[in-house]
Order: structure tokens, then sequence, then C-alpha cells
């Protein structure tokens, strides 16, 4: 029995995008340049379109067309801290060693450094009043060259006045790391985090960064850090697509995974 039109189109094209003669980002050709090249209806070549898109091979973007998706090979972070030092998630140096360790090319942009008035949903988590400012630090981040992630914390306003930790305020890396900066700076210890994760559409500015459809999806990861006496000392906000992000919590003492995480 013969295949749908729109089944024999589909497969063309998928044998197309294997053989790299539609290389991964490649536009397809239009639906008018489809329709003429298969000599088939409008309903046809959505059809075929469709399928493809079913099969995770094209994406679709308002207003540009239709564009051979990239496969990206996933990142795995572990979110629960280790067990020696406390600290995990991917943030700072945790990021750059856990990307490094698994030979791929860890990089991040200088940090965007504001004062303003937080997003609701990190002033509760921070527990500051409404309309209180707080200091914010913001890093684009990348891996072999592909972005993955945007990272912004924040830390409460009093944190810098009176030059208690001027080092907040400076648009550099804080080394070794802002958590360590803090204990020295301030005597304020990082004894524990809280990760809230959520998942939404990108907005505009993240289509345009990441290069994503709008019907993309990203993890919103809110970790809130405690100090020694209770008190969230930041909220660090870290956006991913879930194209590229895989995520692992450890709970209790565990051997090292026993598998290519590439290939589960």
């Amino acid at each position: 029995m013969a295949q749908p039109m729109y089944q024999q189109i589909a497969d063309d094209l998928r044998a197309q995008i294997e053989a790299h003669d539609l290389h991964p980002g490649e536009q397809l050709p239009t639906e008018l340049q489809l329709r003429e090249r298969y000599d088939a209806s409008r309903n046809t070549v959505r059809d075929a379109i469709k399928r493809l898109i079913s099969l995770g091979l094209v994406e679709t973007r308002p207003g540009q067309g239709t564009f051979v998706v990239k496969k990206i090979d996933p990142f795995v972070t572990t979110l629960s801290a280790d067990p020696e030092t406390g600290f995990g998630g991917g943030e700072g140096a945790t990021f750059l060693s856990e990307v490094g360790s698994r030979h791929r090319l860890p990089e991040h942009s200088t940090p965007r450094v504001e004062v303003q008035v937080p997003p609701h949903e990190v002033a509760l988590r921070l527990r500051v009043t409404p309309g209180e400012q707080v200091v914010s630090r913001k890093q684009e981040r990348y891996i072999d060259g592909e972005p993955w992630s945007l990272q912004v914390s924040y830390y409460p306003f009093h944190f810098v006045t009176g030059g208690r930790a001027p080092l907040l305020l400076m648009a550099q890396d804080v080394t070794p790391g802002v958590v360590s900066y803090l204990e020295q700076a301030m005597d304020i210890k990082q004894v524990g985090y809280r990760d809230w994760i959520t998942a939404r559409a990108p907005d505009q500015s993240e289509q345009n960064f990441f290069g994503l459809p709008h019907d993309a999806t990203m993890f919103e990861v809110f970790r809130t850090a405690f100090d020694q006496a209770g008190n969230p000392m930041r909220v660090t906000v870290t956006v991913c697509p879930a194209d590229r992000n895989q995520f692992i919590i450890n709970v209790g003492v565990l051997p090292d995974p026993q598998y290519d995480l590439s290939q589960v």
C-alpha cells in the first residue's frame, strides 16, 4: 500500500537532514517552493512539516520559516550539594569545574551589576519589603560556545552599606566566589539552600539569546541560600532551556552513576 503523499515528502526531507544535505540551523525551502517541488497541495506540505516537527527534526519560527533543529548534547547539572563542600548546582566556580571535568568548555560573561527593586517572587524569597532595593549580579553562561543559561543573584542591599561587602558592587568576578567572600567579609556563612524549580515559555529576550522558538520550554530554578542564623542571604535565579539542560538531585549516600548520561 502506497504511503500518503505527506509521508513521502516528510521521508524525503528527513533523508536530506540525516545526510546533512540540509544542515542544522538551515532554513527549509518555503511552503511554496515545497509545493512546486513535490507537486503537492498546501495542506499536504503542511502535514509533512508537522510530521518533521513531531520527530524533533525541524522547528518553525513565526515570521521566519522552518529550520532544521540543532542537535545539542544536554549538560546534566547536579543540583544537590556536594557532601564535602556543601556547594553544588552549577554556580560560579562549581559550574566551571563541573563543566570542565566533562571535557567541555565553560565560559561566562562579566557580571552585570545593578541596584534595583527585585521581582516580586525574589522579594518574597529574600524576605525584603515591597519596593526595597537589592544588589543583583547577572551573567550569561556558555558551554562549548553555545548559550546555556542566564543566572542572576540578588543580595540584600545592607550587605554593601557601610563598606561591609563592597565587591558585590564591582562588575567583575569575585574570587574565590561570593559565598566565600561574604563569609570572610561579614562572617555570614551559607549553611544550606532550597531549590524551587518551575517551567515556563521563554520571553522575547530569552528567545533571542538562546535562539529558541516561542513555544520552547524553560526551566527556572530559584535557589534561596540561608545563613547560620536561618536568614536568606541571597536568591539566585537560573534560567535554562530544556533542550540543553537536565538535572540530578542526589539524596543519601550513593555510588557514582554507572551509565553514560548522554544515552539516557
